[in-house]
């Protein structure tokens, strides 16, 4: 049974070396110059405006999850379209417990402000 997971070994193993190699070569032969500009966090190649540690607006968040959760909702309106004739009134009634959900949290947000910037 372990036979299988053999080539499995292997490869991790040969990246382990290979990362390994490519770090020990760097520490050996790469540059050691250090001075000021060097150590200043980068970012886009502009200079930091602010701290990198502050507490950002709960909105953000709230913009990302809707993202995440419309964009899977349309993962499933695809193939359900697709097939619509075929599912009939079930697919129909899947399809609507679904959505109904969505479309209760959206108006909740769209209600409570989340939406505007």
């Amino acid at each position: 049974m372990l036979e299988e997971y053999v080539g499995l070994l292997v490869i991790f193993v040969i990246g382990v070396l290979l990362v390994s190699a490519m770090l020990a070569v760097h520490l050996l032969l790469g540059p050691r110059r250090h001075f000021d500009a060097k150590q200043e966090p980068f970012e886009c190649g502009e200079k930091q405006l602010v701290s990198p540690r502050r507490r950002y607006a709960v909105k953000f968040y709230m913009v990302a999850i809707l993202f995440v959760i419309f964009d899977v909702e349309a993962i499933f309106f695809y193939p359900w379209g697709a097939v619509f004739t075929e599912l009939g009134w079930y697919g129909y009634v899947a399809m609507l417990v679904f959505t109904v959900p969505l479309a209760v949290g959206l108006t909740y947000e769209w209600m409570k402000g989340g939406l505007e910037w």
